[in-house]
């Protein structure tokens, strides 16, 4: 699945994170998309495994076995025991010097290994925690929580299904989302530390999350007084924006959004006989005739091959998309020859194949582009190197590997 060299171009690098340093406490996607987050933007991000197991992420199965090299990369790995008295005070040592601390643990874990909010702000003033929890401040606060249990709870899942068929989004969407506020909230709070001197905790929750995604629902109803279906059931607002099979195999979804490009596509297309009927002649009037219009479109795409009705939509400056799998991104055009794709080793357990997986989504001036610094890391396999840099003595180290509070993994 490696790309191929040819018409990929190397953007700069972006790094406006540099220099902060970040301690990562999670497994499996909320927390370590957050501290991904951070990593690909240049921050110091050294992830805070359990010894002597590691993040269990590494080892999950099926649909989930990708999480780990998804959500890992460009950090280093140190391996604690927690529950050990030594491992708590490393901890703490490392946290004196950290900008910031983030985790997605259960709630009351991070203060009954000793390094809540209130245990580690007496270590650090400045420190900015970031708990990533199911549920913010409020009478849900003690559940525990699942991205797909708050797409139920919000009715996410009910807008994404057919009717009577409420179906969970086909990726992690929810923790991803949480994420991305939790970061954004960082952020802020060091903003405000800049101008304070302070830390403080912030907050980032699946459920808040979720219900944000369901805010233009919400306002629809108290609009109209009228509930919206789910999607699979809505009332479009285009005359044209379906999905067509197209001549051999492959599909191929076409919103057709304006006037103007009605005018562009029928011509591309060859449709003389719908561009003069005036039935058709407004995006209004032709969302009244989709029971015939949608069929007799059908019909004609049917004599296109998918690459040719794609190359005739782009050409006229109509929206189209390929129904595409997520597979076909390792060979998508435009995410490799734009950095789009990072070289990333799959094995949570070091090494393994290497395949392109998304960057982050976003370009810094003159086009720079987040980079792989570093691989997901073996469990522990930066034990030394960051207990080293943080003031610990070769003798201290030996000690703590000697009774198990701290695990070590060669690169």
């Amino acid at each position: 699945m490696s790309a191929p060299s040819d018409g990929r171009r190397a953007p700069a690098e972006a790094r406006p994170l540099a220099g902060l340093k970040v301690l990562e406490f999670s497994h499996t996607i909320m927390g370590p998309c957050a501290g991904l987050l951070f990593a690909d933007l240049g921050a110091e991000v050294v992830k805070v495994e359990p010894a002597p197991a590691g993040d269990h992420t590494r080892k999950l199965p099926g649909f989930a076995a990708g999480f780990f090299a998804a959500f890992n990369r460009n950090k280093r790995s140190i391996a604690l025991d927690l529950k050990s008295e030594a491992g708590r005070a490393a901890a703490h040592r490392l946290v004196a010097q950290a900008d910031v601390v983030l985790e997605n643990y259960g709630p009351g874990t991070m203060e009954r290994l000793g390094c809540g909010w209130e245990q580690l702000r007496a270590v650090n003033p400045r420190l900015v925690y970031l708990a990533l929890k199911g549920y913010l401040a409020g009478p849900y606060e003690h559940r525990p929580a699942l991205d797909e249990v708050v797409q139920f709870q919000v009715g996410l899942a009910y807008m994404t299904g057919p009717p009577g068929r409420p179906l969970r989004a086909g990726a992690s969407i929810i923790d991803i989302l949480g994420a991305v506020f939790g970061v954004t909230a960082v952020l802020a709070a060091l903003r405000e530390r800049d101008r304070t001197g302070e830390g403080q905790r912030v907050s980032s929750a699946l459920f808040e999350s979720a219900a944000f995604l369901m805010g233009s629902h919400m306002a629809g109803f108290a609009a109209t007084g009228t509930e919206a279906p789910p999607m699979p059931a809505r009332r479009g607002a285009w005359g044209i924006y379906d999905v067509f099979r197209t001549g051999g195999e492959g599909e191929l979804f076409i919103g057709v959004t304006s006037d103007q490009q009605w005018l562009r596509f029928t011509e591309a297309f060859g449709l003389a006989a719908l561009a003069a009927d005036e039935r058709l002649d407004t995006n209004a009037k032709r969302a009244k005739e989709r029971a015939w219009l949608i069929p007799a479109l059908q019909e004609a795409l049917l004599a296109f091959p998918q690459a040719e009705a794609a190359r005739l939509c782009e050409g006229c400056g109509v929206s189209f998309a390929n129904v595409g799998k997520p597979r076909d991104l390792f060979e998508d055009a435009h995410l490799l020859a734009s950095g789009g794709l990072l070289q990333t080793a799959i094995s949570a357990m070091g090494g393994g194949d290497i395949y392109g997986l998304p960057n982050l989504p976003v370009e810094f001036g003159g086009g720079a582009r987040t980079t792989l610094r570093r691989q997901p890391p073996r469990m522990g396999e930066h034990s030394l190197e960051v207990l080293s840099e943080a003031g610990f003595s070769a003798h201290e180290i030996a000690a703590l590997q000697a009774t198990g509070a701290v695990v070590a993994h060669a690169a």
